[in-house]
């Protein structure tokens, strides 16, 4: 969730009752995301797992009006990619198997509308890219404890400084159509916060400083187009929030929507930087100058 989420619910009225909210629920969940990224394993799956539900029933929620089919669909997909990652050697037949899902799952819209919208056709695709793209960078044997943690630090950065740049600069709007709120300043704000992000990582870790300066700007910049995806979907069925279930925040769509575009950016660079699923952590620093 970027600039235009966070101004929807920090704006107006009992600003400051809605920020305390807001701060009072990251408070209460980051420790529990942070602890199972550590730990890694069968910790993080679970946490991976139980996104993966939450995301299928709200995209569902919203674009299939619920429809108990599409769920299962949708959490197959998700499930598949989380398996394909978990179990490297053996991705191709959960890959194909999130492929069947998404098959099947374009099959149950053109028998229930006449039309298709980006967001029917790519539900499963994408709670499938966001399962595995997190599973595979943390468990990189030898580094994915680092990508999780660098992935984290450039997103969390980049949403806050994206925030309080729009809010405090405003300007020109960067995608009036889809997200009215979200401003040019906004967007050089979530950069700068990648940015500084992997320079504070660079300090704490002792990696190369210089590689990750780009890669937290470039993963920064990136994850804004993942609040533009999902605000489009909102915009286009006319809700406000994916969910309620994060007070002040919405649902898991709303909070995760820049970290998995930053977690699939960083995923396919890592992937194809080693040529290995396995190594895809490791790959993310490879190219951005592992010691």
């Amino acid at each position: 969730m970027n600039e235009a989420n966070a101004q929807k619910s920090a704006g107006g009225a009992g600003t400051g009752s809605d920020l305390r909210t807001r701060v009072m629920a990251a408070l209460a969940l980051a420790p529990l995301v942070l602890l199972a990224a550590w730990a890694g394993g069968a910790w993080f799956g679970l946490l991976v797992f139980v996104g993966v539900l939450l995301m299928a029933r709200e995209w569902v929620d919203i674009v299939h009006g619920g429809d108990a089919g599409q769920f299962a669909l949708h959490a197959i997909a998700g499930v598949s990619g989380l398996l394909a990652a978990a179990l490297p050697h053996r991705a191709w037949p959960f890959l194909a198997l999130a492929g069947l899902a998404w098959l099947a799952s374009l099959w149950l819209t053109a028998q229930a509308r006449r039309g298709f919208t980006i967001h029917h056709v790519s539900g499963p695709l994408y709670i499938a890219m966001a399962a595995l793209a997190l599973m595979a960078l943390r468990l990189s044997p030898t580094c994915g404890v680092y990508a999780i943690f660098f992935l984290f630090a450039v997103v969390w950065s980049a949403d806050s400084l994206a925030y309080f740049a729009g809010r405090t600069l405003g300007g020109p709007k960067f995608a009036p159509r889809i997200s009215p709120k979200k401003t040019w300043s906004g967007f050089f704000g979530a950069v700068a916060g990648g940015a500084l992000a992997g320079l504070v990582f660079a300090w704490i870790t002792g990696f190369a400083a210089g590689p990750l300066f780009l890669a937290g700007a470039l993963l920064g910049g990136f994850e804004q187009f993942g609040d533009l995806y999902e605000s489009a979907m909102k915009r286009r069925f006319g809700v406000k929030d994916s969910g309620t279930l994060i007070p002040g925040h919405g649902g898991i769509l709303d909070r995760v929507d820049g970290l998995v575009a930053a977690a699939a950016l960083a995923f396919v660079i890592g992937t194809l930087a080693t040529g290995s699923l396995r190594e895809a952590g490791c790959g993310l620093f490879k190219l951005w100058g592992w010691p």
